[in-house]
């Protein structure tokens, strides 16, 4: 198998004079979970669709594991899994008859069908309530089913659009640690569309971000996160008068400090050592109680690139 999962080139769509998806261009690697960002309306369900061959592009290419979006559609989505809008669960039936249901769609043959099904139920903590109806259970474990039919017939590759919305705290937690130890354990890349930026950072191993159809920035999240600000050190103490300041802000490892609530807040750029910048702070007369090392978070990041592109 190719170790390019997903490549676009140029792809775009529009609908009108909305351009949904714009000159988007990108590379999913094999065997990653790779998070799609954007606000509501910014193009990720509808890049899901042309790379499904479920919408025509109206310029540009698109490949999924190796197979062209326009010509082998079909092929695609027989090699792949898709958790859109709907569950896609029928709720009168059991757990355990909605993925036979699926199994026999698929054609799977009758000897690994039992065994694949208790596999998936067991690995998602289902397995004891399998014979329950689906219309019985609550939105948290309906989508576990959902992603357990997604992964059925053993695809190379999965899109989920949107999984964890409208789950509580706890059943978003639950879903995104099911999901990262399934992909795991399975080796399926994972194309993930999410708002929910503390999720992306929490299982993605890459990630794009899309904005009004356009893609602004593709990077690892620690990479997104250095790029947006990278690490900031908060100085507890006193005597940071506008001079420091200035002073700070004039050294080329400084993107920014300012004043906030008392401390100093700065904004480093790369992986240079802090050290220098505390004896200058020393030599100029400021008070340093405390330094508090950090990074700028995946929302900070992701934020950051919006203002720039607004």
């Amino acid at each position: 198998m190719s170790c390019i999962a997903i490549q676009t080139s140029g792809l775009s769509r529009s609908f009108g004079a909305v351009h949904a998806v714009d000159d988007v261009s990108l590379q999913v690697p094999t065997g990653t979970i790779f998070g799609f960002l954007g606000p509501n309306g910014s193009g990720k369900t509808t890049t899901i669709r042309l790379l499904l061959g479920l919408l025509e592009p109206d310029r540009g290419s698109a490949t999924v594991l190796g197979f062209d979006t326009r010509k082998d559609a079909d092929s695609i989505r027989q090699r792949t899994g898709a958790l859109l809008e709907h569950a896609g669960l029928y709720e009168r039936l059991s757990a355990e008859d909605n993925l036979e249901f699926y199994a026999r769609v698929w054609q799977m043959p009758a000897s690994t069908r039992q065994e694949r099904v208790k596999e998936l139920l067991t690995h998602l903590g289902l397995w004891e309530r399998r014979s329950e109806q689906v219309g019985t259970w609550s939105r948290g474990m309906k989508q576990k089913l959902a992603v357990a039919r997604t992964m059925l017939h053993r695809p190379d590759l999965i899109f989920l659009d949107e999984p964890t919305a409208g789950l509580d705290p706890v059943a978003s937690a639950a879903l995104r640690q099911d999901l990262t130890s399934l992909a795991d354990k399975e080796g399926v890349t994972v194309f993930l569309t999410t708002h929910n930026l503390p999720e992306a950072e929490a299982v993605c191993d890459q990630v794009g971000v899309i904005r009004q159809g356009r893609l602004l920035a593709v990077d690892t999240p620690s990479g997104l996160r250095d790029h947006a600000g990278g690490r900031k050190v908060e100085v507890a103490g006193s005597g940071f008068n506008p001079e420091v300041l200035s002073e700070l802000r004039q050294r080329p490892e400084v993107a920014d400090a300012a004043a906030q609530n008392g401390n100093l807040i700065i904004s480093l750029q790369g992986d240079e050592p802090v050290a220098p910048l505390v004896r200058l702070l020393v030599e100029s007369g400021c008070e340093i109680e405390e330094v508090r090392k950090g990074a700028a978070s995946l929302e900070a990041a992701f934020l950051a690139l919006m203002e720039r592109e607004a």
